[in-house]
């Protein structure tokens, strides 16, 4: 995963140095799908009392560069993105035990964006895709089931923002995330296939 990572850093930001023109950064707060079916069979499959706490939430950071095609309005941008999600989390209240899910990701994705200036609103649609990160930590009754997996899978992506100024812009970016499922030996350690939406806040330079 480090040389993946390693490698599309080095397409993204060092081969365009030589016409570098438009660089952006983003701050998002979104929330998507969020399918823990593991953690809920193991809190439907035991008699103990248990809680089971689901997040949808994350949170995102994203750097991006953009190349002008035939004229200023029309672009062709690459962006590469961190996001964190909310924990996942079973806790035996019984006999004391719990499982907590984390999980972490770094999508890639190439886009058009029909940028129509400041203010006013422009689009954009693209593909990538996106490496999954989770890890399962446990204590308890539950203890020795500590384990990890990464997953590789493709997203396409939609949105639209206002330029308030040429520096910063508010917008919304939707995502489908295809067969994100994240399955070790039969258990599914999570599972964020589906939509999302996020609130981006997005800065140019």
């Amino acid at each position: 995963m480090k040389k993946l990572v390693i490698a599309v850093l080095a397409v993204l930001f060092i081969a365009p140095a030589a016409m570098a023109k438009d660089w952006g950064a983003a701050v998002k707060l979104g929330a998507g799908q969020n399918d823990p079916k593991t953690m809920k069979d193991i809190y439907n499959g035991m008699l103990s009392s248990k809680e089971l706490d689901k997040s949808a939430g994350y949170l995102s950071f994203e750097v991006l560069h953009e190349w002008a095609l035939n004229d200023e309005a029309n672009k062709l941008g690459a962006k590469i993105g961190w996001e964190t999600y909310g924990v996942n989390k079973v806790d035996d209240k019984t006999f004391g035990g719990h499982i907590e899910e984390n999980s972490d990701a770094f999508p890639f994705t190439v886009y058009y964006r029909r940028d129509n200036g400041v203010s006013k609103i422009s689009w954009f649609g693209g593909a990538g895709v996106t490496i999954m990160h989770t890890k399962w930590e446990t204590n308890g009754v539950f203890a020795g089931n500590n384990t990890s997996k990464n997953k590789v899978f493709p997203h396409l992506v939609l949105g639209a923002e206002y330029r308030f100024t040429e520096v910063f812009a508010l917008g919304l970016d939707a995502r489908y995330n295809i067969n994100a499922k994240v399955k070790k030996d039969g258990a599914t350690l999570s599972n964020r296939s589906g939509f999302g939406a996020a609130l981006a806040a997005r800065f140019y330079f």
